[in-house]
């Protein structure tokens, strides 16, 4: 009886041994499953305590991933499904994110500012959060069956590689996060870029304040009432009515309501050459 009591007691131990040293490595590391890969994260209103595990959980938080992509200097991350071009210049820098189908709402969440903590994960994760702008989609990939974080319904963010590694550990790959939406802070006017032709004229608008997404937009000429506008694509509209010689005014409703007025933003002599003229105004 004594030595099968023996022999047990060394194979739990054995267990214990092999449990304790087992890693538990995320997305670029190891080859070990996140917890909770095999269900699509949650969208509760009280996620779990932060990275330091000090943080205390917060209303209006949602759960969610986040990977990266492109290189430490953002390569990779200019351009992307909402339209923009060169992100620095047109004041997101590589604070930026691509979103999941299911944030990326067909384009309409582009603009959308976002907080982000890296959470229950502290051997990955670093305390503090960070501030990003939605710039690009993060694609399906249906063809997996492991490691397919853009799929839907899961809600993910690949974030550009700076600012990942300002929640977490560059050998994490993938972490679980909450995020909530905020105010989007951004500095001068918003920015209308025009490009198309004079009888399909698209227009880009960039640095977006307030809520950032924008739900309708209209233009008007010198000559002309209100024109209700036709999303393109991402964060592009566009308008079959011919508008040469006149200035261009603009009315952008954000996804929170508030509307806002654009007057003569260009003279009568804009061109369809990806020029971009300064509402001078912000949300």
């Amino acid at each position: 009886m004594k030595l099968l009591e023996k022999f047990v007691y060394a194979q739990v131990l054995m267990m214990l041994m092999v449990i304790w040293a087992m890693p538990m490595t995320y997305g670029h590391g190891d080859n070990v499953p996140m917890p909770g890969h095999e269900s699509v994260a949650g969208d509760g209103a009280n996620p779990p305590n932060g990275g330091d595990g000090t943080d205390a959980p917060e209303s209006g938080w949602h759960d969610a991933r986040a990977t990266f992509y492109g290189d430490i200097n953002g390569g990779e991350t200019q351009q992307g499904a909402c339209g923009y071009g060169d992100l620095h210049k047109q004041g997101y820098g590589l604070a930026t994110a691509a979103l999941s189908t299911a944030l990326f709402n067909d384009g309409y969440t582009c603009g959308a500012c976002y907080e982000i903590q890296c959470v229950n994960a502290p051997q990955w994760c670093l305390p503090g959060t960070i501030k990003i702008t939605a710039t690009n989609f993060c694609p399906p990939d249906f063809s997996k069956t492991q490691d397919n974080w853009c799929n839907p319904p899961q809600k993910h963010f690949d974030l550009s590689q700076p600012m990942f590694l300002k929640i977490a550990k560059y050998k994490a790959g993938v972490v679980p996060v909450r995020y909530r939406r905020v105010p989007c802070a951004k500095t001068g006017g918003v920015k209308f870029e025009i490009k198309g032709n004079p009888h399909f004229l698209m227009i880009l608008p960039y640095n977006v304040g307030g809520a950032g997404d924008i739900k309708t937009m209209q233009i008007k000429g010198t000559k002309t009432e209100w024109i209700t506008m036709k999303k393109n694509w991402g964060q592009i509209w566009s308008s079959g009515v011919v508008l040469t010689g006149q200035c261009l005014s603009f009315r952008i409703t954000t996804s929170d309501g508030i509307t806002k007025d654009f007057m003569d933003v260009t003279p009568p002599t804009w061109g369809c050459n990806g020029q971009s003229f300064d509402g001078k105004v912000n949300f």
